[in-house]
């Protein structure tokens, strides 16, 4: 993903996110200037410029004739994510409380959507997380998993290489699939499935009893089958 791409996650227009960066490389420009470095049209310019004050991107600087400075890009995305938190906040407070908890079986699919689970369900554990998920997908998680820690949460993990993390209980199974995914949070919701294959990826969420049950059994025999193993080698 590009830079612009990446500001336009930033409710920028593709045209206004290179005027931004523009203005970044280039220090105050007015809108004539900003126009002949990139390549718009003056009145899409003066309409990006415009947009760009709005949405705080640029300071109007005054003078004889009008220029623009760039908000820095630091500030830029902080203002951005902060009124970002605010409007959770305010949504959280408002939205409307549903009359019960979804707990039948959800198809999540994609890999971003799947490890943004993943990592939800982490982060909203109040006592345990159980998680069985290869060394790579283990280490783009990491700062979920040492913040539940830091918690006070018991957190066990099964990876597919040795592996040592402070605070956690982990058990190494080098046979186990890598693109593999199961993790049950706090016995009240599971997650299983594949994250190897992109947008293809898919895992089933569910809060139901049977189904955590029967995951936590399968973890419970894979943590036996490998203690097992291991005593075996060290007689």
């Amino acid at each position: 993903m590009d830079t612009v791409e990446l500001l336009t996650q930033f409710n920028l227009t593709r045209q206004e996110a290179s005027i931004y960066l523009t203005l970044l490389s280039e220090g105050e420009l007015n809108g004539y200037e900003a126009a002949k470095l990139t390549g718009i049209s003056r009145s899409n310019t003066y309409n990006s410029l415009a947009a760009l004050v709005e949405k705080g991107g640029a300071f109007v600087v005054e003078g004889s004739v009008v220029r623009y400075a760039p908000v820095p890009i630091g500030e830029f995305c902080d203002n951005k994510i902060r009124k970002l938190l605010q409007t959770k906040e305010e949504l959280i407070k408002n939205i409307p409380r549903k009359r019960e908890e979804i707990e039948g079986y959800i198809t999540i699919k994609g890999e971003t959507h799947i490890l943004n689970k993943v990592r939800n369900m982490i982060s909203e554990a109040k006592e345990r997380v159980y998680l069985s998920v290869s060394e790579q997908i283990l280490e783009y998680i990491l700062p979920d998993i040492e913040d539940a820690i830091g918690r006070g949460l018991k957190m066990v993990l099964i990876t597919n290489k040795p592996y040592r993390l402070e605070g956690a209980t982990v058990y190494h199974n080098e046979e186990k699939p890598q693109q593999q995914i199961r993790l049950i949070a706090d016995s009240s919701n599971v997650l299983t499935g594949d994250i190897d294959h992109g947008e293809y990826s898919t895992c089933l969420y569910s809060k139901k009893k049977n189904l955590i049950d029967l995951f936590k059994d399968s973890m419970k025999n894979e943590i036996r089958l490998i203690e097992m193993m291991k005593g075996r080698e060290e007689t």
